[in-house]
């Protein structure tokens, strides 16, 4: 897969992958900190890979429930935005339950549920090696316009003066 640099006010990020499958991934940088791939994502699914690294451990010496959620909001959100080029997704909410302990490389596999102009309805499942689930959640997603931003920087949130103090990021 190889993704185009970002550009201010250029087209969204979009990746090819062996298949042809158009995907509309952007750069995040905690997911390519993680080594999260994505492998597909469209019509409303999506694929993911991770393989764990020794910091990603948790005292039990599994990988670490952020590092499974992260890899669920990251696959859902895929799911979603697959279908809309120009749209991004925030996650609303997440609700994740843990089955099993979760080792060695993982997959997740994500779907879009629903959808309305402005919400996407997904869940997610992170499975093992075996193909034993590890960690399934389902999430809600705001779809919100795209923001023209340079090359591997974070978006910066524009809020109008009078929102500015009503309105946390933290």
């Amino acid at each position: 897969m190889s993704a185009g640099k970002d550009v201010p006010g250029a087209a969204p990020p979009v990746t090819e992958t062996q298949s042809g499958a158009r995907i509309n991934v952007p750069h995040i940088a905690f997911a390519e900190h993680l080594g999260i791939v994505t492998e597909m994502a469209a019509e409303g699914a999506s694929l993911l890979h991770y393989s764990p690294k020794p910091e990603h451990l948790n005292s039990f010496n599994v990988v670490h429930g952020g590092v499974c959620m992260t890899l669920l909001d990251v696959t859902m959100a895929a799911a979603a935005r697959c279908l809309e080029q120009d749209m991004g997704v925030v996650t609303i909410e997440m609700k994740t339950s843990f089955m099993q302990p979760a080792q060695g490389k993982l997959t997740g596999k994500g779907r879009l549920i629903h959808r309305t102009a402005t919400m996407a309805f997904t869940e997610g499942t992170v499975y093992n090696e075996a193909g034993k689930p590890c960690a399934h959640a389902t999430g809600t997603f705001k779809y919100v316009r795209k923001l023209a931003v340079g090359s591997k920087k974070a978006q910066e949130l524009h809020l109008p003066k009078e929102l500015d103090q009503v309105i946390s990021t933290d």
